[in-house]
This record gives structure tokens, C-alpha cells and sequence, in this order.
């Protein structure tokens, strides 16, 4: 399989942290490249240039972090399903990843607004954006689970997406203070940052 990433995507992120807790990392060749490059390898598999995007052994192309991350799961029996089998522990799981996802798409819309000339940005979005993270990371919070809850029930793709929306605001906007209100959601992140896939795919 051919998994293209960026080594700095949140997004991508998650699924080559899949790809390793899967124990997939001899199955999915990784290619490296920027999604404004309009690299011919990443629009034969997503037309619409983002990353991340996978292209399975049989050619069947699927882009979306959560999509690929979903069917690797499913397709894959490492003895870790990254989805519960259904329930509620299901769509718990899949809860906290969409809130996490979204707390991605702020910081990720933050960072690409601030590329932007100084004269060009918009001081109006970049205002809503961040009050939007911080409304989101007190949800996250409340519904963090708890190390011990990780640890009897498995680690799922919500609470992974939830450590990788964590790191990646501290990584982008160290000045952004949502730790000192957030004891679960930090034990969870430091936790989860020291397993080797956390480690080999920290954002660089």
C-alpha cells in the first residue's frame, strides 16, 4: 500500500500512527510531499491535492485521516481495534475523534493564515478561530478519558486524536495556555506521546 504524507500534517499523523500500532509499517510504503506541490503521485490518488491519502493494494484510493484510519482498521487484525466493535464505546470513540479533528482544523486554519502577509490576514478569523479552540479544548477535557479507562478499556482513534490535537497546538502555538485547565487531557497526551508511534511520527 502507498500512504502519501506530510511529515508536519496533524492529519497525517493519525494515520501513520495507525499504520504503527497496527503493525502495518511492512505493508504501507510512505512518500513524502507538501499537497500545494500538486505532486503527480498525490493526484493520481486525491484530485483535490491533500494529504493525508492512501492507495490500497488494489488501487482503491481513499483519502480523509479518519476514513483511512477506519478502513486500515477494519481490514487489518493486528489484536488492536482503533474503532470498538460497536456500542457506545463505538461512537465514543468516534465523538471524541470529530471534536479533536476539529480542534486540528482551527490550529491547522491558524497556521496557514498566518503564512499569509501581514497585511493579508484577517485579525477577525484568526480571533474566532482561536476562541473556538478554546471552547473545544474545554469539551475535550470534560470528555477526556482517563489514563486508567485507556488502560482497561484499549486506546482508540479518540483518544489518539485527542493527544495529536494537543501536541500539535502546543507544537504550533506554545503561547496558547489551555494546560493549566486541562489535567486529564495533558496526562493523556504525555502519556500516549511516549509510545514509539507517537515518538517516530512527532511533527517535524
Amino acid at each position: 500500500m502507498k500512504l502519501i504524507i506530510g511529515t508536519g500534517s496533524p492529519f497525517v499523523r493519525k494515520c501513520r500512527i495507525a499504520v504503527r500500532e497496527k503493525g502495518l509499517t511492512n505493508q504501507v510504503e510512505e512518500f513524502v510531499t507538501a499537497a500545494t506541490d500538486d505532486a503527480p503521485e498525490l493526484l493520481a490518488i486525491n484530485p483535490i491535492s491533500q494529504i493525508p491519502a492512501l492507495q490500497t493494494d488494489d488501487g482503491v484510493n481513499y483519502f480523509d485521516s479518519g476514513l483511512i484510519c477506519q478502513w486500515l482498521d477494519a481490514h487489518f487484525d493486528s489484536g488492536l481495534k482503533l474503532y470498538p466493535m460497536g456500542g457506545e464505546a463505538y461512537w465514543r470513540a468516534r465523538r471524541l475523534e470529530v471534536l479533536a479533528d476539529g480542534l486540528l482544523e482551527m490550529t491547522v486554519k491558524m497556521v496557514l493564515e498566518n503564512r499569509r502577509p501581514e497585511s493579508e490576514r484577517s485579525a477577525m478569523w484568526l480571533a474566532r478561530w482561536e476562541r473556538n479552540l478554546m471552547r473545544g479544548f474545554a469539551v475535550a477535557e470534560a470528555e477526556c478519558p482517563t489514563l486508567d479507562e485507556v488502560e482497561q478499556h484499549g486506546l482508540d482513534m479518540g483518544s489518539i486524536t485527542l493527544a495529536i490535537a494537543a501536541t500539535y497546538l502546543e507544537f504550533r502555538y506554545p503561547h496558547i495556555e489551555w494546560k493549566s485547565t486541562s489535567p486529564n487531557l495533558v496526562a493523556l497526551k504525555t502519556a500516549l506521546e511516549k509510545r514509539p508511534s507517537f515518538i517516530d511520527t512527532y511533527p517535524r
